[in-house]
C-alpha cells in the first residue's frame, strides 16, 4: 500500500482524505513513476463533484506530476529506471483509460508516451507545474490555426493556462501584439510575462476596447462577451466546456509525451517558464489547503503539492511489487 489522497464519494472537497491506496500493477508500456511534485488544475475538482470515473470509487485525484521511474514494464523502450520523467497521465481523449489512481500519491503508473524527460534546469516543482496546462495552451493556437504576425487577445492571462498561453504566443508563435487581462494586483506580473498591454478586467469592460483582434483566446470561459473584441471571423478559442458562445471553437486537448519534447528547447533556455503560485508549494499533508485556493478562482499561475511521503524513500524496482487496482488491475 502507499499514502495518497482519495475520495469515496463525490462532492466537494472535504470529502477528500488522505490513506492508503494499493501500488499499482504495471500494464504493458507502463512506467512506476515514484511522484516528487503534483500540479492541482480544475478538472480535479470538477471531476469530484460528479459522477464520471468508469472505473470506480475510490479515486485519487490529479493528472500532472514530475518524478522518478522506479520500474518499467515489457515495451518501455524510452526510459529506464532512475530517469527523471514528467506528464499528463490522464488521456483525455480516451475515457475507459482514465486512471483511478491519480497523481496525488506516492507512485502512479503511466504509459510511456504519455511522459517525456524533465528538463534538467527545472525543479521537479517547475516541471510538475507544466504538462496539462501547457498541453492545453498549446492546442488553442493549433485550434485557431494561428500565424506568427497575427495579433492575439487573451482572456485570464495570469491563471495556470493563461500564463503560458502569454509566453507561447511572444516567444513561440511569433505574435505581433499580446494584450491581456488579469486583476489589478497581476498586472506587472502578466507584463512581465511579456504582454504588450495588460488590462485590469475589474475597471475595464470589453466593450470599452476599440481595438479588435486577429485571435481571441479564452481560458476562462467568457467567450460569450469577450468575442466583442475580435475582428470579423477572427477565431474565439474557449478552453472550457461548453463554450458560452455557440461560435467559439473549444479546443480540446492531445495528451502525449512528444508535446513536451517539442517545447523542451524553449524550456531549458528559459522562454518559457513555468509559474507557481505564490503561496505554494503545498507540502502532501496541505492537499485540502492546495485546493481550497485553487478553487477560489484566483490563483497565480499553477497550485504545486511537493514533498510527497516517497521523497526520501528508495525506490523499490523489483517488477512485480504492488497490487491491482479498478478494473482488470489498469492503476
Amino acid at each position: 500500500m502507499q499514502k495518497a489522497w482519495l475520495y469515496e464519494e463525490y462532492g466537494p472537497k472535504e470529502v477528500l482524505k488522505m490513506g492508503d491506496f494499493p501500488l499499482p500493477v504495471l500494464q504493458h508500456d507502463q512506467l512506476l513513476v515514484q511522484v516528487r511534485a503534483a500540479a492541482l488544475n480544475p478538472i480535479d475538482f470538477k471531476w469530484r463533484q460528479q459522477v464520471i470515473f468508469p472505473s470506480g470509487l475510490p479515486i485519487v485525484p490529479g493528472c500532472d506530476m514530475a518524478g522518478i521511474v522506479a520500474d518499467i514494464a515489457p515495451g518501455v523502450s524510452k526510459f529506464k529506471v532512475g530517469d527523471e520523467v514528467y506528464g499528463n497521465i490522464q488521456d483525455f481523449n480516451a475515457p475507459e483509460k482514465w486512471k483511478q489512481l491519480g497523481t496525488l500519491a506516492e507512485y502512479v503508473a503511466v504509459e510511456e508516451n504519455l511522459v517525456a524527460l524533465k528538463p534538467d534546469n527545472l525543479s521537479f516543482e517547475e516541471a510538475g507545474s507544466l504538462p496539462l496546462a501547457l498541453q492545453t495552451a498549446l492546442e488553442g493556437f493549433e485550434t485557431a490555426n494561428f500565424e506568427a504576425g497575427q495579433s492575439m487577445f487573451i482572456v485570464g492571462g495570469a491563471g495556470g493556462v493563461g500564463t503560458l498561453v502569454v509566453q507561447l504566443a511572444k516567444h513561440y508563435f511569433g505574435a505581433s501584439r499580446v494584450v491581456a487581462t488579469c486583476s489589478s494586483s497581476k498586472v506587472e506580473f502578466v507584463k512581465s510575462l511579456g504582454a504588450d498591454v495588460v488590462i485590469d478586467y475589474t475597471t475595464t469592460k470589453y466593450e470599452e476596447i476599440a481595438e479588435k483582434f486577429d485571435f481571441v483566446y479564452d481560458t476562462i470561459g467568457d467567450s460569450k462577451n469577450s468575442s466583442v473584441v475580435a475582428k470579423e471571423e477572427a477565431p474565439v478559442v474557449d478552453i472550457t466546456w461548453p463554450p458560452t458562445n455557440p461560435k467559439a471553437k473549444f479546443s480540446s486537448l492531445t495528451v502525449r509525451g512528444g508535446i513536451l519534447e517539442r517545447l523542451k528547447p524553449h524550456l531549458e533556455s528559459g522562454k518559457i517558464k513555468a509559474v507557481i503560485d505564490p503561496t505554494g508549494p503545498y507540502h502532501f499533508n496541505d492537499v485540502m489547503e492546495a485546493f481550497r485556493h485553487l478553487e477560489t478562482g484566483r490563483a497565480r499561475g499553477k497550485v504545486v503539492v511537493s514533498s510527497f511521503p516517497s521523497s526520501t524513500s528508495v525506490c523499490d524496482p523489483s517488477p512485480n511489487f504492488g497490487a491491482p487496482v479498478g478494473r482488470d488491475a489498469d492503476p
